[in-house]
């Protein structure tokens, strides 16, 4: 059984990683590795992360890594879910540099715009906490969904008409 993963322990594991690369990268941290290192939430199930580039080393470390540190590791990011809006990278902030890895919070609208798609209450509470720090403005998520918009096509799974409504239903809620 993993445990829960706390600010201190997500730590150990950027660390960990960072060891383990074997070339300069960069490690995205989304969900609730952001939501706990920026502070709105004391610990998360699983830290999710994207690697850029994919580095076999790292890919290789997880499954020791996720044993060692009693923590669920999970490869994904909003580029998963919902197609990306431009800029993502420049409005992915610095949460530290480990080995030869430097570690980015995905871009909150991103996180945002994937976390509305797919509805869960913790989601709903995490864009909450976006918009209540700042991390995001309504106005500028509007647009940034209105930009992904026509692209949704390419991922079949959604369903645009109830992204959009959430969307709308998340900011009318300010």
């Amino acid at each position: 059984m993993r445990d829960r993963a706390d600010a201190d322990r997500i730590r150990r594991l950027m660390r960990a990683l960072g060891q383990a690369a074997a070339a300069e990268g960069v490690c995205y941290l989304t969900g609730g590795a952001t939501a706990v290192l920026l502070g709105w939430r004391a610990s998360t199930v699983d830290v999710d992360i994207r690697l850029e580039p994919e580095q076999d080393e790292v890919l290789r470390a997880v499954p020791s890594l996720k044993e060692r540190l009693r923590v669920n590791v999970e490869l994904a990011s909003p580029a998963d879910f919902i197609p990306l809006p431009a800029g993502w990278v420049e409005r992915s902030p610095i949460a530290g540099r480990e080995g030869r890895l430097t570690f980015r919070h995905f871009d909150p609208y991103s996180q945002a715009l994937a976390k509305l798609e797919r509805g869960h209450a913790q989601d709903r509470e995490d864009v909450r906490s976006m918009l209540d720090r700042g991390l995001v403005e309504p106005e500028r998520l509007r647009a940034l969904f209105d930009e992904i918009e026509p692209a949704l096509y390419r991922f079949p799974a959604l369903d645009p008409p109830s992204f959009r409504r959430a969307v709308g239903d998340a900011l009318r809620l300010l």
